[in-house]
């Protein structure tokens, strides 16, 4: 009889997921740009964020004028717009994506590039485009992000490199309104290694130190 009972539930569920596939399949897809190069390349990385214009805006990790990525933002209808083109000076290769602030500009890093070439940058950017490189990483304080940028309550922006620090496995960082930035932790292979995620803030949770001084209490470090 419970055996019985299995195969019922068993088929039951079988049923419910064939309908939700049936159903999914009915959806309208719609491709809104092609990306050829010139326009950015691998847009793969990370997800799109809305700007208060109603656009969408993301990164390529290569393409753009030169081709070391670019920032771009699509409408709902289709139109594509590159924003800015990174030269490998001010960065190179924009894994992450771009992060919308609460003071209206975007945030972001790039993989690469920037003073020290193999390290990376973070950089902000008006929706016009006009760029501003606000750190050049230097191994010493962390290498090449990789993760997203978050937000905090106190409005300092946060992430992570996958390389770099004290040890060198990557570290934690924080970015104050006015550019300023500081190393959190830097990760020493006990307590992780070259974090490839970024952070995700706790919804009840606060921030309300200098970077120096905030730490993990109030976020949830991804794994690594």
């Amino acid at each position: 009889m419970d055996e019985l009972r299995f195969w019922k539930k068993a088929c039951a569920v079988f049923l419910l997921c064939a309908a939700a596939a049936i159903t999914s399949s009915a959806q309208t897809f719609t491709t809104l740009a092609n990306f050829n190069g010139t326009n950015g390349d691998g847009p793969f990385y990370m997800s799109l964020v809305q700007g208060a214009d109603g656009n969408f805006y993301g990164t390529t990790s290569e393409g753009g004028a030169i081709g070391y990525g670019a920032v771009f933002k699509i409408s709902s209808q289709g139109a594509l717009m590159t924003v800015y083109s990174f030269d490998s000076d001010d960065g190179a290769y924009p894994y992450a994506g771009v992060l919308l602030a609460t003071d209206g500009n975007l945030y972001g890093t790039t993989y690469l590039g920037g003073t020290h070439y193999t390290n990376g940058t973070i950089f902000k950017l008006t929706p016009q485009g006009t760029r501003t490189t606000l750190y050049n990483f230097d191994w010493t304080n962390g290498a090449n992000p990789s993760a997203a940028l978050i937000q905090g309550a106190n409005g300092y922006i946060y992430g992570t490199t996958t390389l770099g620090g004290a040890v060198s496995p990557g570290t934690v960082f924080g970015l104050t309104p006015g550019g300023a930035v500081a190393t959190l932790h830097s990760f020493g292979i006990t307590d992780g290694a070259e974090p490839n995620g970024g952070w995700f803030r706790v919804p009840t949770g606060t921030s309300t130190g200098q970077p120096s001084t905030v730490g993990p209490t109030t976020m949830v470090r991804s794994l690594v």
